[in-house]
């Protein structure tokens, strides 16, 4: 059975998908990041056979739509990020996992594709369980999406630089250098900027990222701003 793996912020004003702002407010901002986690929390629940399990970064109870986030987690596993750069901390919460799950291979989505669905979540597992890793790239260069048959070598991503347009290419080269042979992912598009909340809220029309994404244009019309 493989691990499902969500790294996430908790969606506190001020402190989470701040490039959204502006046009969001720090507060509108931190409503379309609880949102877009809770589509995602709903995708793996969704998704047969798999153990579903939060690596969380802060105090959900800090933040937006606090009720909401803990009856959604109810029977997951949810484990505090440790270290200090992206890197470091996805390569801690895979050695968590493997430490809690011993000899589970480990697929790892975040918080960004909201439009992610159960059936695309299926789909990679089951390649994860041909393969050594699977890798889906975002449109911006970074991915969406790792999966490791053995999650030690996430050891790897804390020599990768995260958050640049090269992230994607990187993290495939250094998963090569550990002699393994990664496939590929459908790519994605994440949510970073308010153009990408907009693109992706199309995809994604029936969930509740789509309608906080919805709620400040709604704002933005009134007030004369841009939609």
């Amino acid at each position: 059975m493989t691990v499902l793996l969500v790294m996430a912020k908790a969606p506190v004003p001020g402190a989470v998908k701040t490039r959204l702002c502006p046009p969001a407010t720090p507060v509108q901002a931190a409503r379309i990041a609880a949102a877009a986690l809770r589509d995602t929390l709903d995708a793996v629940r969704a998704t047969p056979g798999v153990i579903p399990v939060l690596a969380c970064a802060g105090q959900l109870a800090d933040g937006e739509d606090a009720g909401g986030l803990t009856a959604a987690l109810t029977g997951w596993t949810v484990l505090a990020q440790r270290g200090t750069g992206l890197g470091e901390r996805l390569a801690n919460a895979y050695a968590d996992v493997a430490a809690a799950f011993p000899d589970r291979p480990v697929l790892q989505i975040g918080m960004d594709t909201p439009q992610v669905t159960a059936h695309r979540l299926t789909t990679a597992a089951r390649r994860l369980a041909t393969v050594d890793a699977v890798l889906g790239e975002a449109v911006d260069g970074g991915w969406w999406a790792l999966g490791l048959r053995d999650p030690r070598h996430a050891w790897a991503l804390r020599g990768v630089p995260m958050s640049t347009p090269e992230t994607g290419r990187r993290t495939w080269a250094a998963l090569v250098d550990r002699g393994l042979r990664p496939a590929p992912l459908p790519v994605l598009r994440d949510v970073d900027e308010w153009a990408d909340a907009l693109a992706v809220a199309t995809t994604a029309a029936g969930g509740r990222f789509a309608r906080q994404v919805a709620a400040v244009r709604r704002t933005l019309v009134t007030s004369g701003g841009p939609g």
